[in-house]
């Protein structure tokens, strides 16, 4: 689709959604970066999706940041306050994970990790499961 529209940034937003839940997780951010070079001012999700990859690849503080200006775009990204809290979780800020937690979880209280886990399209069953251990170890519900 980017072949046919190179300027169309949806179509590198869904090529970079795709290869990170595919695992490709490096060949993803270029194309996630790409998508907010040519609509600077999306949706928040551009940016949630580049905390994720950045995240996957031990980039922390470039996921906080993705993830920053995902919650500053639209507050209520119940995914930008998830990658954020595992990303928390996973450089040693428990008690900043906890705050995305409970962000999390007042924008969806039916929230469960199981039910993440389940529906989570990632490739890699091991990815899912580290990422639902970190939320688990920031408080939230089974």
């Amino acid at each position: 689709m980017v072949s046919l529209n190179p300027n169309w940034a949806e179509g590198y937003l869904g090529l970079g959604n795709r290869l990170l839940f595919a695992g490709r997780t490096e060949e993803a951010i270029p194309n996630l970066q790409t998508a907010i070079r040519l609509d600077p001012f999306g949706p928040s999700y551009y940016f949630h999706l580049l905390g994720m990859a950045y995240r996957e690849l031990g980039r922390y503080e470039e996921a906080i940041a993705a993830c920053q200006e995902a919650i500053r775009r639209q507050p209520n990204n119940q995914f930008a306050h998830l990658i954020l809290a595992a990303t928390y979780i996973m450089v040693g800020r428990e008690a900043d994970a906890r705050v995305e937690a409970a962000e999390l979880l007042r924008i969806n209280p039916k929230f469960s990790l199981q039910r993440f886990a389940k529906v989570r399209p990632h490739i890699d069953p091991e990815n899912t499961a580290r990422l639902v251990d970190a939320l688990r170890k920031a408080g939230l519900p089974e």
